[in-house]
């Protein structure tokens, strides 16, 4: 089996928001739709999620929002909860230089 032909991914689709997120904060709804390869709906869901669960933060500026990861937060599941979601984010966008 090809590695074009496995369907999953480790990721959700609420990491690979938070992922685009915290590498580009003026990111608009839309380029993250098209990133993620989901709805803007799909997206304003997992924001306000991610929002509700205190992973982002919304800031208002004028008509748009920018949203802002907080850095410090860990993964949820038990078996991950000692990973902080920073050094996430530095690991994957360290590997993508």
């Amino acid at each position: 089996m090809q590695q074009d032909d496995v369907k999953w991914t480790f990721f959700s689709n609420h990491g690979h928001v938070y992922f685009l997120l915290a590498t580009n904060e003026n990111i608009v709804v839309r380029d993250i739709a098209q990133k993620v390869g989901i709805t803007e709906r799909s997206i304003l869901g997992i924001i306000q999620d991610l929002d509700n669960a205190g992973f982002i933060k919304r800031e208002k500026i004028g008509r748009s929002n920018r949203y802002k990861i907080i850095p410090n937060k860990t993964l949820r599941h038990p078996l991950e909860s000692n990973v902080q979601l920073e050094h996430l984010v530095e690991l994957i966008t360290e590997a993508k230089k």
